[in-house]
């Protein structure tokens, strides 16, 4: 019997896909979690099967911040250029 932690690739997984489909802070709790209990896998605490649901679970979160956080300097940029057009009328 093993006294590590059992792994929990599928809810991270899950939270990766939430965070595309349905709000971006699963995506935020996905990284997380997800550098966490790799760590913990890393130094042989917590179960190493899950590694790859983990991994693509993380990956998940790591791209929806990426894409809200460029949504959102596309966006300052757009409400900029709108400020700036109309101030030169």
């Amino acid at each position: 019997m093993s006294d590590l932690q059992p792994h929990r690739g599928v809810l991270i997984l899950v939270f990766g896909i939430l965070g595309f489909v349905l709000c971006f802070p699963f995506g935020i709790v996905a990284w997380v979690m997800g550098s966490t209990d790799l760590k913990a896998m890393d130094a042989g605490r917590m179960d190493p099967e899950g590694r790859a649901l983990t991994r693509a679970g993380q990956v998940l979160g790591m791209i929806m911040c990426g894409l809200i956080a460029l949504m959102m300097i596309i966006g300052l940029i757009a409400a900029l250029f709108a400020i700036f057009a109309s101030a030169g009328h």
